[in-house]
């Protein structure tokens, strides 16, 4: 069972999404205003719809704060939806390819995908941002940043970002697509005009990386333990996503070991490892290495098109065009968020679970003595000098 669990609840046009997260310890000083940020990052980004302009996300505490910090019970955040006409809103009797709706109907035995399609939104990833905010809070406290950002949108891909965190997280910030190559915002938003004027939908990729994680994170006795495995069931988890990689990920496979695998060289001047490069992606055998992590979802086209695909209407038996419903264009920005807040919890869930601790205090005790036995069992690697 995670240390670290998030459960959420709320429909798309609902009154309001709701998360529960249980397993912060005591003592970490939060502020709504902290997870706002994040939440307006989420309804960034060139290409989103009206439903950005008719939202204004913010996260309301109600449980498991005192005086400005968190008193390790479960922590109940909620971000009222001011578009709640969820009772009023028609059936729809023509399910959308690519969406939750036709295994959804089938699976409830209900011939009105509004039941599956208000729960099934994407909207549901406010309260995912909502928690993931929280542990990227808690990882801040214990030397760990996250940031996450737009590498590709369709077929255009950005370079390399700057590998000073404080560099990227400024240039991606900047950006209208928030990705920190500010070379490709042009191509970006012209695929995006193209898709918009043909009545349809982009895709794209982003990448999360993490700084600050110590070694040994994670676990190889049990496959449940594995890193690698809950980072990738967490990101496609999120809504749209269809594939994840970790640091050189797919291209490993048309490599020879030689070029793939990060040799363990002495540290500058004695006292420790380094390694030769970051092919892994912060990751070996399940566990963290002490690089940076580093971890890639793909994103499918949004289901929803103006130009609407074909589909059947379950109540007449007759072909037709799938529904619409208000959509996006391109919400590849809104994912680099969400995959930046899904990658805190894993992250957050795998430290608290090495560290142990009901306290922030204890916690960092625990962090502290762990890096020092690290350091002893390596003080004796001796470096070229």
């Amino acid at each position: 069972m995670p240390r670290l669990r998030l459960t959420t609840a709320g429909e798309s046009h609902g009154a309001a999404l709701v998360a529960v997260l249980d397993g912060v310890p005591a003592g970490l000083a939060l502020d709504a205003s902290f997870i706002d940020v994040y939440l307006a990052r989420r309804q960034r980004g060139y290409g989103r719809g009206g439903r950005m302009k008719i939202e204004t996300d913010r996260a309301e505490i109600l449980a498991g704060l005192r005086a400005g910090a968190t008193i390790g019970s479960p922590i109940a955040l909620h971000v009222a939806n001011r578009d709640h006409t969820i009772d009023s809103l028609p059936a729809v009797h023509r399910p959308r390819p690519g969406h939750a709706d036709l295994p959804g109907m089938l699976k409830l035995g209900t011939a009105d995908a509004r039941d599956v399609l208000e729960r099934a939104s994407a909207r549901e990833t406010a309260a995912r941002v909502a928690g993931g905010a929280v542990a990227a809070r808690l990882l801040e406290e214990l030397g760990v940043r996250v940031a996450g950002y737009v590498r590709t949108l369709g077929p255009i891909e950005a370079a390399a970002p700057p590998r000073d965190l404080d560099e990227l997280i400024a240039a991606r910030d900047a950006s209208p697509f928030l990705c920190p190559d500010p070379a490709v915002t042009d191509a970006m938003t012209a695929e995006v005009d193209a898709a918009r004027d043909a009545g349809d939908t982009v895709g794209g990729i982003v990448e999360v990386r993490a700084v600050g994680m110590p070694p040994g994170v994670g676990g190889y006795a049990q496959p449940d333990d594995r890193l690698e495995g809950r980072l990738a069931a967490a990101l496609c988890r999120i809504q749209a996503m269809k594939g994840v990689e970790i640091g050189l990920g797919f291209e490993a496979a048309r490599r020879r070991g030689s070029d793939v695998h990060d040799e363990i060289l002495p540290a500058a001047g004695g006292g420790g490892v380094r390694r030769s490069r970051n092919n892994a992606g912060g990751i070996e055998g399940g566990m963290t290495t002490g690089e940076e992590v580093i971890v890639r979802v793909a994103m499918k086209p949004i289901s929803t098109l103006r130009r609407a695909l074909r589909s059947i209407d379950v109540v007449s038996g007759e072909p037709v065009a799938a529904a619409f419903e208000r959509s996006d264009v391109c919400a590849v920005p809104a994912a680099g968020v969400i995959a930046e807040c899904v990658v805190a919890l894993v992250l957050a869930d795998a430290l608290l679970e090495k560290t142990g601790g009901d306290s922030m205090a204890e916690v960092r005790r625990n962090l502290d003595a762990y890096r020092a036995a690290c350091d002893d069992l390596l003080r004796n690697v001796r470096g070229d000098g």
